[in-house]
């Protein structure tokens, strides 16, 4: 299975490294993982503008990645699920790809592109630690699927 966590960000040295590799490692008995951060010029430009010229920068960035594999979307308004629920996401899947907004969210037409909009909780979270969250639910979802005691 390959996995593709495609999110909105700086590509830079952070003390959440170490962790995102050990989850990353843990995960490779199950998936391949790849770690896209999209952070270009008008990006940057669009976040100068507006919220609303920031999302249509996001969007266009990150649409090329929004094909044949299911996608996930994480977004606030999204809908929460428990990690067995988040397990099935995965279930039987050959390749997923899970979008990572920037600081203004999504627009709709990118949300509705989805196949599915979660969220990881009512609580707000920097893009970093969420991505944290995300590398330790994907692995906590392989556990579950292969009835592996780490989700207990």
């Amino acid at each position: 299975m390959n996995i593709e966590i495609i999110s909105i960000a700086k590509k830079e040295k952070s003390i959440y490294d170490p962790l995102y590799k050990e989850l990353t490692k843990m995960i490779s008995r199950f998936a391949n993982v790849k770690d896209i951060e999209i952070f270009n010029k008008d990006v940057t430009k669009a976040h100068t503008i507006s919220p609303t010229s920031a999302q249509r920068a996001y969007t266009k960035v990150l649409e090329p990645h929004i094909n044949s594999s299911y996608s996930v979307t994480l977004h606030p308004d999204g809908k929460i699920i428990d990690s067995f629920e988040f397990s099935k996401l995965l279930d039987g899947k050959m390749s997923v790809k899970f979008f990572i907004g920037g600081a203004y969210g999504f627009e709709d037409d990118f949300l509705n592109k989805s196949d599915v909009v979660i969220s990881l909780g009512k609580i707000t979270m920097s893009h970093k630690i969420a991505k944290a969250v995300l590398l330790e639910q994907i692995y906590r979802g392989f556990s579950i699927l292969t009835n592996h005691p780490y989700h207990k």
